[in-house]
């Protein structure tokens, strides 16, 4: 969605847009996108399965910097929603780096 909607149209559903540049929210968008990409193929194609651990600490730097942008907009749902999604992707590079690792 951020990556294909024109401002105009994300703003009333991500407020947060309106403190970045266009570009700026594509670049999230796109990063969000390919971060999910890259849990998902390399796990199930088995090509490339370091990708997935690298994925997810990518996806949970995002999360972090997201809650940062949040607690300047002063929206504390928003922070805890990107803190559960910090911590399930912390978990997924903890599972695929750590003692767990395939």
């Amino acid at each position: 969605m951020k990556s294909t909607q024109p401002e105009e149209k994300l703003e009333p559903r991500l407020p947060w847009a309106e403190d970045y540049s266009a570009g700026t929210v594509r670049f999230i968008g796109i990063a969000e996108l390919a971060g999910a990409l890259g849990l998902i193929l390399p796990a199930v194609t088995g090509i490339a399965p370091i990708l997935t651990p690298l994925a997810a600490t990518g996806l949970a730097v995002i999360m972090v910097l997201a809650a940062l942008a949040h607690v300047r907009r002063k929206a504390p749902a928003a922070i805890a929603m990107k803190a559960a999604l910090f911590l399930l992707a912390a978990f997924v590079a903890w599972g695929r780096f750590g003692p767990y690792a395939l």
